[in-house]
C-alpha cells in the first residue's frame, strides 16, 4: 500500500515536470505541465467572457501550475508574477461578488465600466515605469541570488513589460474595466514572442487563441456596458419623471 502511494506522488510531481513529454508539436516537446497550463488558461478565459464568479476559481490553480512552468523555463519575471496575480485574484474575487450599490448592474451584480482617455494614459506611463525598474532587477538577479537563479533571465526587459501588462490586465479585470482586453491582447501578442524564444511551443499557440479571446471578451463586454448604460440612463428618467410629477 505504502508503495502504490509512493508510486502515485511520484506520477504526480511527474506530472508537473517540463521532463515529462506528452507529445512533439514542430519539432518541440510538449510537457504535460503545458498541458495542463493550457487548460486551466482557456476555461478560465471562456468563464470570465461569460461573467462568471467561477473563473477565479480556476485562476488560482492557473497561477500554480504557471508559476511551476515558468521557474523550469527560467521566466523569473513571470513567475514572480504568479503569486501577485493570485493575491489579485483575490482581490477580483471579492469585488465581483461584493459590489458597492452603485456599481451594481440590473442582475445585481459588478457591472462593467470603462476609462476615459486621461486614465488610460496613467496606465501605459505606470506599465512602462514598471518594465524599467522590474527589467534592471531581473537582469541583476542571478548575480544577486546566484543560489536560487544559477542562471541569468532571458529577455529580462521584454520579460517585464510582460509582467507588468498582465498585472495591469489583471487589475482592470478585476475591477471590471472593459479596457482590460486591449492590454490582455498587448500581453498575449508578447506572450507569444516570448513563449517561441523559450521553445514552448503549444503556449505560444495557446496565447494566440488567447488573442481571439480576448477580442471576444471585449465584445461581449461591450455589449454587456452599452445594455447597462442603457438601463441606467432609462432609470434616471424614470426618476426625473417620478420626481417632476411629485
Amino acid at each position: 500500500m505504502i508503495v502504490k502511494m509512493e508510486e502515485y506522488l511520484q506520477m504526480f510531481l511527474n506530472w508537473f515536470s517540463m521532463d515529462n513529454v506528452l507529445f512533439s508539436l514542430f519539432g518541440q516537446n510538449v510537457s504535460s505541465l503545458e498541458v495542463t497550463s493550457t487548460v486551466c488558461g482557456i476555461l478560465c478565459i471562456l468563464l470570465a467572457i461569460r461573467g462568471k464568479v467561477a473563473n477565479f476559481w480556476i485562476g488560482y490553480i492557473y497561477n500554480v501550475v504557471l508559476f511551476m512552468l515558468f521557474y523550469q523555463t527560467r521566466a523569473y519575471s513571470s513567475m514572480f508574477l504568479q503569486p501577485v496575480s493570485l493575491a489579485i485574484n483575490f482581490y477580483g474575487h471579492y469585488r465581483w461578488t461584493h459590489p458597492k450599490e452603485e456599481e451594481k448592474d440590473h442582475k445585481d451584480r459588478l457591472k462593467v465600466t470603462v476609462f476615459n482617455n486621461g486614465q488610460r494614459a496613467v496606465v501605459c506611463a505606470i506599465v512602462l515605469m514598471f518594465m524599467f525598474v522590474w527589467g534592471y532587477i531581473l537582469s541583476r538577479v542571478d548575480v544577486w541570488f546566484p543560489s536560487l537563479f544559477p542562471a541569468p533571465a532571458r529577455m529580462p526587459y521584454f520579460d517585464a513589460f510582460i509582467l507588468g501588462t498582465v498585472l495591469m490586465a489583471q487589475y482592470l479585470s478585476a475591477q471590471k474595466k472593459l479596457d482590460c482586453w486591449f492590454c490582455w491582447m498587448v500581453a498575449n501578442c508578447c506572450n507569444i514572442i516570448l513563449c517561441y524564444r523559450l521553445g514552448l511551443n503549444l503556449m505560444t499557440l495557446v496565447y494566440a487563441l488567447y488573442i481571439v479571446l480576448a477580442v471576444g471578451g471585449f465584445f461581449t463586454w461591450l455589449r454587456m456596458y452599452r445594455k447597462q448604460h442603457w438601463l441606467d440612463l432609462r432609470k434616471q428618467v424614470e426618476e426625473k419623471w417620478k420626481n417632476a410629477k411629485n
